[in-house]
C-alpha cells in the first residue's frame, strides 16, 4: 500500500512538472491548477496504459486525448467557470465546449500522448510503478 502512494506521488509529480513547463515554453506562464492538471492527467495515463496494455500508438492518442481533454474539461469548469479565475479560454476556436476545450487543442492532446506513452513504457520498465 505504502509502495502504490509513494509511486503515484512521483506519477503526479513528474506529470505536474513536466506540465507546467510545457506551459512555461507554451504560453510563457502557468498557474497552480495546470501543475495539479498535468500531474492528474499524466497518473491516470500511466494508470490507464498499464491496465490495458495497448500496443497501438493510435489506440493511445485517442485514449489520451480523451483522459486529458476530458479532465481539462472538469478542471476548467471549476477553475474557470465557477471559480473565475479566466485560466485559459478556448470561446474563441472552432469545436469548443463553453470556452473549456476544444478540438485543436484536443488534437494536439492526442499527439503529446505519443511522449507520454514513451516514459510510462520506460518508467514501467525501470521501476515498476
Amino acid at each position: 500500500m505504502k509502495r502504490r502512494v509513494g509511486c503515484n506521488i512521483i506519477l503526479f509529480m513528474i506529470g505536474g512538472l513536466s506540465y507546467g513547463l510545457i506551459e512555461l515554453l507554451w504560453r510563457r506562464y502557468t498557474h497552480w491548477s495546470m501543475i495539479l492538471t498535468g500531474g492528474v492527467c499524466f497518473l491516470l495515463l500511466y494508470r490507464v496504459f498499464r491496465l490495458i496494455d495497448c500496443r497501438s500508438v493510435f489506440k493511445k492518442c485517442l485514449l489520451g486525448s480523451g483522459i486529458i481533454t476530458g479532465v481539462e474539461f472538469i478542471v476548467g469548469c471549476i477553475v474557470n467557470i465557477w471559480g473565475g479565475q479566466g485560466v485559459w479560454d478556448y470561446s474563441r476556436l472552432p469545436g469548443n465546449i463553453w470556452g473549456q476545450v476544444c478540438l485543436v487543442y484536443s488534437f494536439l492532446w492526442g499527439l503529446l500522448t505519443i511522449p507520454v506513452s514513451y516514459i510510462c513504457d520506460k518508467l514501467h520498465e525501470k521501476y515498476h510503478l
